[in-house]
């Protein structure tokens, strides 16, 4: 290694310039935001051991900034992300895959951070095979704006359909970047993931020398607004990670909303999650909604949603946001459609309005950071990652252990044929 860089600050200019990809550096030469791969995040929290970096998607911009003051305070590396729903062409957020690293660069400018940040195209979602036709110019583009790591969910697709999806589509995603793949398509307690069928993803990337950062299942959450706190399956998820300890993969959680915070302490201490998604919670922090300890917002008698005294949005605003869904007949999970059209009317709102937004999202971010995710001071963890590497790219946690030869096209679809797997109805695969 080079030399010694022994005080944090030095250790923090030593990362600036080591730690950037390629494409953070042409977009912001001149930046002091450390934008990492989603894999020093996904190290950082496995050097701390039973710890999770928060992924929380930025339906707005507020989101954006209590995320990053909550991570500062709390010394924390972390990811901010969107999903296609959320933020793909045909989007119903102002933050989007294109816009998302300007917005976190200019926020982590403003406000001074210096903890390392991850920024995650979420759920890039492939329904259809036609989807990869579009996606193969769609994930350049993407990382020619700034992603630094992306979730490929085929897990719409049957089994061998998404293993083949993966092994197409990851020839666009560049080698230093963080890398998510799922199984078992998001549908709650029905068609969980099964042993079999992450096994069967996983080897099949292994052979073709493809080694995933992450891996979401279907371990018993939903997306969205809540209708009871079934959640998370741990004893499912730990088995499943245990399976595929040999191959260096972590879990990433997807839908923690609906989930005490025991249990996301469990799953944080119990198994190889690094990553936890945290989305609809934050969006209703943000307007002043109340939410409760599964992050599910409080509904009246009416069925209408519970403020929170002096917090979130001004009241007139929120009443014409309310109006704006009635009048379109939007159901309380359809709230979210209002990011979009609201976007521009949120920051038009007065300085101390704006700030007990943002604030509002900073103090249930830094609860979860330092009290249930266990992130507190991932940041010089995920510096030191950079510093030993002397790069932003810190290669695979795995090697090859699969034989190539058993994991063709026609083996991988005769073998997709034997798996033991849950059906389960279709779900929202919204975070």
């Amino acid at each position: 290694m080079s030399q010694i860089v022994s005080s944090p600050s030095q250790q923090f200019d030593k990362a600036l310039e080591l730690g950037r990809p390629p494409n953070i550096h042409k977009l912001f030469p001149h930046s002091r935001a450390l934008i990492v791969s989603g894999k020093v995040i996904d190290r950082a929290m496995l050097a701390k051991g039973g710890a999770m970096a928060i992924a929380a998607n930025a339906r707005n911009r507020f989101v954006i900034h209590g995320v990053l003051r909550a991570a500062q305070r709390a010394n924390a590396a972390v990811i901010i992300e969107i999903a296609k729903s959320e933020g793909g062409a045909d989007a119903y957020c102002a933050v989007n895959y294109w816009n998302m690293a300007t917005y976190v660069d200019q926020a982590a400018n403003e406000l001074g951070v210096t903890v390392p940040v991850a920024v995650h195209a979420d759920h890039y979602t492939l329904k259809k095979p036609q989807d990869i036709e579009t996606a193969r110019t769609q994930i350049p583009s993407m990382f020619d704006a700034g992603i630094t790591s992306i979730a490929i969910d085929a897990s719409h697709l049957p089994d061998d359909e998404n293993l083949l999806a993966n092994l197409d589509l990851y020839r666009y995603v560049p080698a230093w970047a963080g890398l998510e793949t799922e199984v078992g398509e998001i549908k709650g307690a029905a068609g969980l993931s099964t042993v079999d069928e992450a096994r069967f993803l996983i080897q099949g990337l292994n052979a073709n020398g493809v080694f995933p950062d992450w891996i979401a299942l279907n371990n018993g959450t939903t997306h969205g607004i809540q209708a009871s706190d079934a959640g998370i399956q741990v004893e499912l998820t730990a088995e499943i990670h245990k399976a595929l300890e040999p191959y260096g993969v972590s879990g990433a959680q997807h839908g923690t909303s609906g989930n005490s915070f025991d249990r996301l302490r469990r799953i944080a201490a119990e198994t190889r999650t690094t990553k936890a998604n945290v989305a609809t919670a934050l969006q209703m922090i943000s307007w002043g909604v109340k939410v409760n300890e599964y992050g599910n917002a409080l509904l009246d008698d009416q069925g209408r949603f519970v403020r929170e005294p002096g917090a979130g949005v001004t009241d007139e605003l929120w009443t014409e946001m309310v109006a704006y869904a009635d009048e379109r007949g939007w159901k309380k999970g359809d709230y979210k459609k209002l990011n979009l059209p609201f976007e521009n009317k949120l920051w038009a709102q007065p300085a101390e309005i704006r700030e007990r937004m943002i604030r509002g999202v900073e103090e249930f971010v830094y609860h979860l950071l330092t009290q249930v995710f266990n992130t507190a001071d991932t940041a010089p963890l995920a510096i030191e990652a950079i510093l030993r590497a002397e790069s932003y790219d810190l290669g695979p946690k795995a090697e090859r252990r699969e034989n190539p030869a058993d994991w063709t096209e026609e083996k991988i679809r005769e073998r997709a044929k034997a798996l033991q797997k849950e059906e389960g109805p279709g779900g929202d695969f919204d975070d």
